[in-house]
């Protein structure tokens, strides 16, 4: 008997879950690549066999009566796979617990109270961060016993059988290696004799990598005011897999400095900017004169290491699909010299 009871607690710790969890990144999609083949040369006669020679638009990505050379397509195509991810990215996914008891069922149970928390841990941490759950505002949702139980419960949802309960996160990469998303789930289980609270938790690992490397050099410069004045020269270099365009790169001068950059924004009359573009490998320089409104005998600041600090460079960038990536490097300055 006492072997029995083993095996029916054994049995109870394997009870499927009544509530499943279904975890999704969500990325940009991409035009559809195509390969269309070339028109026979010379073009066949009327009086040919159809069958003969293929029909141009059949190697199109859709349905079309003109024969498209490009090789992109305006089609959109999912992403296939997880992805990469990088850091000056924005990472978002939704986590989605669903109720796998099917409607006349014969197990008379009922899912109350679901809640949803997600946790991610990254590399510089040993406590990991709770991540707020979205959306953040009202959505327009037809199902509206979920948004009321929402309202009634806080986190805590009543699930019909076969209802879902969806939620969205969004967390800033900041730092390459190796991130953890812990998403935990909570929810009542109730029968015709008993009820109790049963819970489960799933992690998903992935990698940040890098997507922009940025290398500086400072040079000083004769300068006729009281304080000095440089040139910081930085090299950026894409990393990445994606293509992408540069949207600004500012260096955010501290009190006592300013900058000008002598990049890009910088015009002729009648023309346009023309944002960098840069392909997996390219390299992108920049250049910024930096110039000290007060003298040394009036600095605010004392250098730090025997180094004069200017401030830090802010890059800005998108993807091809118009996916943001934002990114800060650490303290610029030049040595002091005596």
């Amino acid at each position: 008997m006492a072997h029995q009871r083993g095996a029916a607690s054994s049995d109870a710790v394997k009870e499927p879950h009544s509530i499943s969890l279904k975890v999704l990144r969500l990325s940009r999609p991409s035009l559809s690549i195509q390969h269309p083949l070339p028109l026979p040369t010379p073009s066949p006669s009327p009086s040919q066999s159809p069958g003969t020679h293929p029909t141009p638009s059949a190697s199109l990505a859709y349905p079309s009566t003109k024969h498209d050379t490009f090789i992109l397509s305006p089609l959109l195509t999912l992403p296939p796979a997880f992805g990469s991810a990088y850091v000056g990215e924005t990472f978002s996914c939704t986590l989605c617990a669903n109720n796998e008891i099917l409607a006349g069922s014969s197990a008379a149970k009922t899912v109350a109270n679901v809640r949803i928390e997600a946790e991610m841990k990254i590399p510089s941490s040993k406590v990991p961060m709770l991540l707020t759950l979205g959306p953040e505002v009202e959505r327009v949702d037809t199902d509206t016993e979920v948004m009321e139980d929402e309202k009634r419960y806080g986190h805590g949802v009543d699930l019909a059988p076969g209802r879902s309960l969806q939620k969205v996160i969004n967390f800033d990469l900041k730092e390459e290696g190796s991130h953890v998303l812990a998403v935990t789930v909570t929810y009542s289980e109730t029968t015709a004799t008993s009820g109790k609270v049963r819970t489960f938790r799933k992690l998903y690992q992935f990698v940040c990598k890098g997507c922009m490397v940025v290398r500086t050099k400072t040079g000083p410069l004769p300068s006729s005011c009281k304080g000095g004045k440089w040139a910081l020269e930085a090299q950026l270099e894409n990393c990445g897999e994606e293509t992408i365009t540069l949207d600004s790169v500012i260096l955010e001068a501290r009190k006592g400095f300013k900058s000008h950059g002598i990049n890009w924004e910088v015009l002729r009359e009648g023309e346009g900017v023309e944002r960098p573009v840069l392909m997996p490998g390219d390299v992108q320089q920049v250049c910024f004169l930096v110039e000290e409104i007060l003298g040394p005998d009036e600095r605010e600041q004392e250098p730090v290491d025997g180094r004069l600090i200017f401030g830090i460079l802010s890059l800005g960038w998108r993807g091809t699909m118009g996916n943001r990536g934002f990114l800060s490097t650490g303290d610029l300055g030049a040595k002091v010299t005596s």
